[in-house]
Formats: C-alpha cells, structure tokens, sequence
C-alpha cells in the first residue's frame, strides 16, 4: 500500500484523468478523495457519482443538466453535476456500467470540456478533473465492445490498482485499530482494543467484501459489546466459520469469484438472503445476480 500512497501524492498535483481499479469495497472513493484534497482543486467541490445506482434513463440528465420542458416532468431547468463541479473534481464509480450513448457524451466533455444540457442548443465550458473507477475488466469490455476504446484510453492517463484486502493483511490490524476509534467515537462507547483471539480470526478471513466489509463487522461488535474489549463471540458467525473456508480456499488459490461462489454454497443454509449478503460485503440484489449467473439455486 506504501507503493500506492506514493503514487497518489504523486499524482494529485496533476490535472490527469485517473483510474482506479480494484474489487468492490476496497476503498476506490477514498482513493479519488485523497486525490482531490491533495490537488490544486482541494477547495473546490468534489462530487461523486456512482453510475451503477442511477437509472441510464436519469444518469444523462443527473450529469448534464436540462433545460425546461427538454422531458416530461421537466418543468424546471436544472444544472447538472457536470457544471455544479465547475473547478473541481468529478468522481464517476463504476464507469464500466454507463451506456455506450453516455460514454460518446462523457467523451466530448472530457476532449473539450464543454457541456451541453439536455434539450438544449448552448454549450457551457467547464473546468473539470476527472477520476473514474471500476470493478470491471475494461480492456475485456472494450474487446467484446461494451466500452469506448478511445474513452478507455482518454480516462486511463494515470491507473492505479487497488489490492484485495485479503492480499494485504498486514493492513487488517491498522484498519481494524482505525474503526475501532471512529466508531467507538462516533457511538459514544468505550470500546479500546481487540483480544488477540478475536485479532486472529479477523486476520485469517478471506475479506470476500474487502474494508467495506470489515467496517461493517467493526462497527456491529462495537454495537454488542458489552465491555472495552472486542471479542471472538462478538464477530459474525461468517468470520469465525470463514476463518476455517478462508485457509481450505486459500490451499486451493481461488479467485475472488470462486471464493464467493463457494461461500455462497457452504453458508447459505445457515444464514438467510440479507445476512449471507452482509457477511460478502455486497448488495441482496447483487447476491441475487451472482446467485442466477453462475445457477446456485436456494436451498
């Protein structure tokens, strides 16, 4: 992670376009904030957008803006964020999600950095640093043609590349310490420190949902704990029983697909629909499509 901090206190000066890779959870948005409040544009506004939670019907008008009557329920003209962030910084998350139509417009912004609301003729110039980020193959997307190869190329100035928290775990006891402050701090409890038994199985987790993850299981301990220490019977049954998983897979070297995969089938008799997607790290509704892509019924 050293390598990483480097890179972005290199980087952040600049005004390059920058992209962030890394599996869902392992902090992209901290990354494009550290981006933004180490750059020249720290004081102005930095405004995230995640393209995958926005309907593509919405996204346009959300990021562009409209004019009065450009749609139906248009009865106000409205600026977009595009020119909200004038002089600052937009993050797009998950980039890979937006359309093909919307990937032609984003091009034309970040090429002339000029903006034209929907429904309208006038163009408004803007001064934009764009970051993105992904939890896709783009290269494999732009290959099977659902990513513009000259945006790939136009967002893809400066890449930097988020290691898995399960390949990092000499980070899991510093994060652990972080959360345990924050949220100790933030809920009024005086919960200190970890036992070493209750350290130990954190560390031998597999992290399929990365820090998001682990913030999650920091802050529920935190809630039952009853004492200053956070111990073994306060962490989710996932973890204590992943800890067994995590060192069965890891004998076999899964990818992270294989991983969730697997843990889906092993743990989803013991714990229902929003636990089982809890314990991962990602939405009922994602579980739900990882549950139809790869045919896992429910038992």
């Amino acid at each position: 992670m050293q390598d990483l901090f480097g890179k972005i206190r290199k980087v952040a000066p600049t005004d390059s376009t920058v992209l962030i890779q890394g599996e869902s959870g392992t902090g992209k948005e901290l990354v494009a904030r550290a981006l933004h409040n180490l750059s020249k544009r720290a004081k102005a506004p930095l405004i995230s957008v995640n393209c995958a939670a926005i309907p593509e019907t919405l996204l346009e008008s959300e990021l562009f803006g409209h004019v009065r009557g450009a749609f139906t329920g248009a009865v106000a003209s409205k600026k977009g964020i595009l020119e909200e962030a004038d002089g600052g910084t937009v993050f797009l998350d998950e980039i890979g999600d937006m359309s093909l139509a919307l990937q032609a417009k984003l091009l034309r912004v970040l090429e002339e950095q000029a903006i034209r609301p929907v429904g309208s003729t006038k163009t408004t110039q803007v001064n934009i640093r764009f970051i993105t980020a992904t939890n896709k193959d783009l290269k494999a997307a732009v290959r099977g043609g659902a990513f513009r190869e000259d945006l790939y190329y136009r967002i893809n100035v400066i890449s930097l590349e988020i290691p898995p928290l399960r390949a990092r775990k000499g980070d899991v006891e510093l994060l652990v310490k972080h959360y345990l402050r924050k949220y100790s701090d933030d809920m009024g409890r005086q919960v200190k420190d970890i036992t070493s038994g209750a350290l130990a199985l954190l560390m031998d987790y597999g992290w399929p949902g990365n820090v998001r993850e682990l913030q999650n299981v920091i802050e529920r301990a935190i809630l039952i704990s009853d004492g200053d220490l956070i111990q073994p019977e306060h962490l989710p049954q996932g973890v204590k029983a992943g800890d067994e998983f995590t060192r069965h897979s890891s004998d076999r070297k899964l990818s992270i697909e294989e991983y969730t995969k697997q843990f889906i089938k092993e743990f989803q008799g013991q714990y229902n629909e929003k636990q089982l997607a809890e314990l991962l790290g990602i939405t009922r509704k994602s579980l739900w499509e990882k549950r139809k892509k790869w045919g896992i019924a429910k038992d």
